[in-house]
């Protein structure tokens, strides 16, 4: 079997675990939502805030936090009030749908109706596994350049959401929104924009509405994601614990993964489609 076969061999069979856990959580009335983003882009800091704005409304949130090392994260999202759990990844570069399911088992509340998972601090391999999510949102800090969309169109083209963070520091860091605006809606058209600072409090509602609209089965503000274009289809397979490989097949921790990943994320209940019906783009939502 050669590199790329075996490449999409280990993709296949993750969106299987996650086609699989994504049924299983719905019957729960659970929705997952998976935060991708590169380090430093302040996800931590906003999720956190929506998991506060969540308890004082008295929904019942979760969340796991993913890294490389230490538990850093998970004690900083559990000043929120709501329930937290770490996942160390051992030096793997992005999580999997194995691994959610099995920190998940014993552990999740029996009430949770939004798990929030906070990816890898990576924006090339954590886009193309599906984690069993209901909606997938991107965020990047003003910071960071508006042209990240173009040079990442895999994590950005996949978003069900995009978030601006770190608004409060566009002035200083020279960002141009409107280039970023236009280079997202390039490579995913229609997709919400949202600008927010957690300092401020600025679009935190807005991230746990679009939460709780993808738990209620509301669809996202853009067409379902396209399928793997390996062909494979989603089926009922639920081996959680079957899939171990030694680290990622050829994807690395540089931009050549050489996959692209714009798998369908079906809305709770429903099994994943393939290709795009017929939706006009939407304009995108700016938060004052």
């Amino acid at each position: 079997m050669c590199r790329s076969d075996v490449k999409q061999a280990v993709l296949a069979k993750n969106d299987d675990l996650a086609a699989a856990l994504r049924r299983d959580l719905a019957r729960q009335g659970v929705a997952v939502v998976n935060l991708l983003s590169s380090p430093g882009s302040g996800k931590t800091e906003l999720l956190g805030r929506v998991l506060a704005r969540a308890v004082e409304r008295g929904v019942p949130v979760a969340a796991l936090t993913a890294d490389l090392a230490t538990e850093n994260d998970a004690v900083r999202l559990a000043r929120s009030g709501a329930p937290v759990q770490q996942l160390l990844t051992d030096g793997l570069c992005h999580l999997e749908a194995r691994q959610v399911r099995r920190r998940l088992a014993g552990w999740l509340p029996a009430d949770t109706s939004v798990l929030f998972v906070e990816n890898v601090g990576n924006l090339v391999c954590p886009a193309s596994y599906d984690l069993g999510e209901t909606l997938r949102i991107v965020l990047m800090a003003v910071t960071e350049g508006e042209d990240k969309p173009l040079k990442y169109p895999t994590a950005f083209g996949s978003a069900h959401l995009v978030v601006i963070t770190k608004t409060d520091l566009a002035g200083a860091a020279g960002f141009d929104e409107g280039a970023f605006r236009a280079h997202v809606h390039r490579v995913n058209p229609g997709v919400e924009i949202v600008r927010s600072c957690a300092r401020t409090g600025e679009g935190v509602d807005v991230v746990l509405e679009r939460a709780l609209a993808a738990r209620d089965g509301a669809p996202p503000h853009r067409p379902p994601l396209a399928p793997h274009p390996h062909g494979h289809h989603h089926g009922g397979h639920d081996d959680a614990d079957g899939h171990e490989h030694g680290g990622d097949p050829g994807d690395g921790h540089g931009e050549g993964h050489g996959h692209s990943h714009a798998h369908d994320h079906a809305s709770p209940g429903t099994e994943a489609r393939s290709g795009h019906p017929e939706h006009p783009d939407p304009a995108s939502t700016q938060t004052s």
